[in-house]
């Protein structure tokens, strides 16, 4: 028996989620694989050099930009397309969305280029705090936000499993950020760089966005159909959720 929500708004919105969380989730993976493709494809037919950028970001400067930039254009798309019950959820959303454009348009200093100018510089510092700052922000829904359950509805163990499951994934999302921005201190940078623990820190960080989404999106721990039944006739919405404008 399906069990899915019957109301086709709220069934798309599900849908969104977890399209939001795949995408994340499976981002570093398809631009590594991407890219390795599209070089040996290429007219050198050889791999790529370095075979891992040392960021996420780097992707840019890569045949998988626009892989890249899409990506980020339709997480941002998302997220400020999302609301909840008060001001704060919905001022949140526009936040993380307009940090997730400034991600995608503001590309990061390219690395391939040995010289640059101050104008590329400022660009690229512009790019990783609106990055890290995203991230944080992205952090808040997982700590915060997606902890929260109605008043009028029962603290069932599927909540309480999901809301373990978002504090460990905030907590990963604001330590991998963490590490990303002491990067900016030369003393730290001297010892990690090049080591790709740019690209790690960045990767971890998505694949924990990406999972606090799928089970947002009820793909995992979703409620027992009992739960379900019994909490739609208490009141819509079993979770504190966040919902489409």
């Amino acid at each position: 028996m399906n069990h899915a929500p019957k109301n086709p708004a709220v069934h798309s919105y599900y849908t969104m989620r977890r399209a939001v969380g795949v995408t994340a989730l499976s981002l570093p993976f398809v631009l590594a694989f991407g890219s390795v493709v599209l070089s040996l494809a290429g007219p050198a037919h050889a791999l790529p050099h370095p075979l891992l950028e040392r960021s996420i970001s780097d992707y840019y400067h890569t045949p998988m930009r626009n892989y890249l930039v899409g990506s980020l254009f339709a997480i941002a798309a998302f997220l400020v397309c999302t609301r909840g019950y008060d001001l704060r959820d919905e001022i949140t959303g526009y936040v993380a969305g307009g940090l997730a454009l400034v991600v995608a348009l503001v590309p990061s200093v390219n690395p391939h280029h040995t010289i640059h100018n101050r104008f590329h510089d400022d660009l690229g510092r512009v790019h990783l705090w609106a990055a890290a700052l995203m991230f944080f922000v992205l952090a808040y829904f997982c700590l915060v936000l997606f902890r929260k359950t109605s008043p009028h509805t029962p603290l069932t163990r599927r909540k309480r499993k999901r809301n373990g499951v978002f504090l460990v994934c905030g907590l990963v999302m604001v330590a991998s950020m963490s590490v990303m921005l002491s990067l900016t201190v030369k003393s730290v940078q001297a010892l990690l760089w090049p080591t790709g623990v740019l690209f790690w820190c960045e990767s971890f960080a998505l694949f924990a966005f990406g999972i606090a989404w799928l089970v947002k999106g009820e793909v995992f721990l979703r409620d027992r159909p009992q739960n379900h039944n019994h909490q739609d006739q208490a009141h819509p919405g079993h979770d504190y959720e966040l919902h489409a404008r």
